[in-house]
């Protein structure tokens, strides 16, 4: 069994019509946030998972190596995940494992830093990091929609250092801890699901970015196929409400964590959690 602890690096904000893709303004506002200048506040949360032979941290927010590239996204009270994982008490020396849902910098930036010579390094130096083989595939080939997100050098560092494991299939990265991949976001997509004593928790990135994504169409603009987002997010769901899942959201401003329930033939977050 593992034990969860929530992370929390800091802010960016989105345009609510892109964090919601074709749901009309009208219905959003009402259950998201958002200034005069229509955006939203995003959360970059991660989250660290504690047993007794392994520490594996999932998502590494966006770091401090590219602020000038994203300054369109107004990043804000940031936090690098080196100290948010100090602060309970651990050295990044000691984290075992990191698995990266994706590679877009908001999710990833941390995953390497510059070091005490100005070189970027792998943040944490002793752990395997985790990575869908078809999202390392889009890397090396980034298409059009995705290229502006991803920065060389949150990852090569990495797989120059030989710490890089390419996940080409669902697996057990260790007892009580799998690794499922999903498409529509981006392609080959990592979600983690935690046992604990609470039950399952887990950790879906970008296929449910917030709460209010849980329903069905509710499709951000940011997904490269809304209809295989939809999809993917259907399957997840199936299974998270059967079998009892808390979902922690890794951009909900406001909610972090619920479970799921069946609606008629949608979803919808329920005993929602700060």
């Amino acid at each position: 069994m593992f034990d969860i602890k929530i992370l929390e690096t800091g802010y960016i904000m989105a345009d609510g019509g892109v964090m919601f893709g074709a749901v009309p303004k009208r219905a959003w506002q009402r259950k998201y946030a958002v200034d005069k200048e229509n955006l939203c506040p995003l959360a970059m949360r991660c989250v660290l998972a504690i047993s007794a032979e392994r520490k594996i941290l999932t998502d590494t927010g966006m770091g401090n190596k590219h602020l000038d590239k994203v300054s369109c996204y107004r990043p804000h009270g940031l936090r690098n995940i080196d100290e948010a994982v100090k602060e309970y008490g651990y050295a990044p020396e000691e984290i075992t494992d990191v698995v990266l849902t994706h590679l877009h910098f908001d999710h990833c930036g941390g995953a390497t830093r510059k070091d005490e010579r100005g070189q970027v390094a792998p943040s944490f130096p002793n752990a395997r990091y985790w990575l869908g083989r078809k999202q390392w595939a889009s890397f090396l080939k980034p298409n059009r929609l995705e290229a502006n997100s991803v920065f060389a050098n949150n990852i090569l560092p990495v797989y120059d250092a030989g710490l890089l494991q390419l996940a080409d299939e669902d697996i057990l990265l260790c007892e009580g801890f799998a690794l499922r991949l999903f498409d529509g976001h981006s392609e080959g997509q990592l979600v983690a699901c935690i046992n604990t004593d609470e039950g399952v928790q887990a950790f879906p990135g970008d296929l449910i970015p917030t709460s209010v994504h849980v329903s069905l169409e509710w499709i951000s603009a940011y997904d490269i196929c809304a209809l295989t987002a939809l999809s993917e997010k259907e399957r997840f769901l199936v299974e998270a409400e059967k079998e009892g899942y808390t979902l922690v959201y890794c951009h909900d401003a406001k909610v972090r964590k619920s479970k799921v329930k069946r609606l008629n033939d949608n979803f919808i977050a329920t005993d929602k959690g700060k």
